[in-house]
């Protein structure tokens, strides 16, 4: 075999062993396209999950309605946090704690306040996350291994972005005429198709791969204790002797959950309250957390359940630079900050991306496989030509002749 023909060997070999990165690239582009519409998928599998509206004129009970309305029903319920998920077309999440002591999460329908049913301890919505974020493997000491190899990923999918841009001269000029042709075979389809798919998701990509490289800087910074917050803790536990007692020694009623939303809301304008926390016990606060007119990032107060004194708050304005990039990073990777819009934005060009992986492998398949075929040929050809040469001549025998 010639030095020619064995890098030829070597290269194709090396182009094979790409297969499994190949399909673990698609295997994470599908289920992060998954993972953005987990939560309305679980919404159109399980009734339980949706805020069904008795009547058309029904209207939301607020925080402390619902509240109320779960203790009248179940006595025994321990009620904690009441939260709101992003999209009103879903049930409220409550924190419940039975009398034996467990705790889970029930649905509770936001017009009426009755509990539909309880969330499963590792549902689709978790698995299709913890699949493309780590894919299973658990945290036994800091972050998994598989989350760096997920994460790992950011860095050549922004190579593979500009290297293409660079590759494919005047790429603008797809967006003004877009070609896709059908009628010239699947090599030449799937070459257009890659291309024009990766022209209209270039602000897609760019989001999906810087946002991938801050999960792997996060992980380093994690497991190495470094933090980049600097936010105060937040005053959670009040002092025995500020709680305010009656006549008889206990403490005063506490303000409803409304009253500290209302309180909140006031002190931070434009909070849309999402989520409220009752306090756990008699010295701790009351804990509100909402968006507001910035989307991707969660503003919260800490309330005095006894006065309704703002403890502490966390607001916007308390972060740095640094912060608010990096606190914005989570929700622009899973697109769950505004609604179903922008999630059905997300998981139409999470499909692109995939379709754009799984045409670059297939003509990558067939580019390697019609490359391998040819050398096993050529290789076939060459030994029957030394076969050939190798084996020894017959004499010639000239045929007898009549006397």
């Amino acid at each position: 075999m010639s030095k020619k023909s064995r890098s030829k060997i070597w290269f194709l070999v090396h182009s094979w062993v790409a297969l499994p990165i190949w399909f673990f690239v698609l295997i994470v582009c599908v289920t992060g396209t998954l993972a953005v519409v987990s939560k309305e998928i679980v919404w159109l599998a399980y009734p339980e999950v949706r805020a069904t509206a008795p009547s058309d004129d029904a209207q939301r009970l607020s925080f402390e309605q619902i509240r109320n309305t779960i203790k009248q029903n179940e006595p025994n319920l321990n009620v904690g946090f009441i939260s709101q998920p992003d999209g009103d077309y879903f049930a409220l999440n409550v924190r419940v704690t039975f009398p034996e002591g467990r705790t889970t999460n029930a649905y509770v329908n936001p017009y009426t306040g009755a509990i539909q049913g309880f969330a499963a301890s590792f549902d689709f919505r978790q698995f299709t996350r913890a699949l493309h974020g780590w894919w299973l493997v658990p945290f036994t000491n800091g972050y998994s291994w598989g989350w760096y190899l997920v994460s790992l990923l950011g860095i050549p999918m922004l190579v593979s972005l500009i290297t293409g841009l660079v590759v494919y001269k005047k790429f603008w000029k797809g967006f003004f005429k877009p070609t896709l042709r059908f009628n010239h075979g699947a090599r030449i389809f799937w070459g257009d198709f890659h291309r024009l798919s990766g022209i209209w998701s270039i602000w897609f990509i760019l989001v999906i791969s810087v946002t991938g490289i801050w999960f792997l800087i996060q992980a380093i910074l994690g497991d190495n204790n470094i933090s980049l917050s600097s936010r105060a803790p937040a005053a959670s536990i009040l002092p025995h002797a500020s709680v305010p007692l009656t006549a008889d020694g206990k403490p005063v009623p506490m303000i409803s959950l409304d009253k500290a939303m209302e309180i909140a809301q006031e002190r931070i304008p434009g909070l849309e309250a999402s989520f409220i926390s009752p306090p756990l016990n008699a010295y701790s606060n009351m804990s509100i957390a909402g968006r507001s007119w910035y989307p991707l990032m969660f503003q919260t107060a800490e309330i005095n359940p006894y006065t309704g004194e703002v403890a502490s708050t966390h607001l916007l304005s308390d972060r740095n630079k640094i912060e608010f990039v990096t606190e914005s990073m989570r929700p622009l990777h899973t697109g769950d900050f505004g609604g179903i819009w922008i999630k059905l934005i997300w998981a139409f060009f999470g499909l692109v991306l995939s379709m754009m992986v799984l045409s670059g492998l297939l003509i990558w398949s067939k580019r390697t496989a019609l490359a391998t075929l040819n050398a096993l040929k050529r290789e076939a050809k060459t030994a029957n030509q030394a076969k050939t040469r190798s084996e020894p001549a017959v004499p010639h025998v000239p045929a007898e002749t009549s006397l």
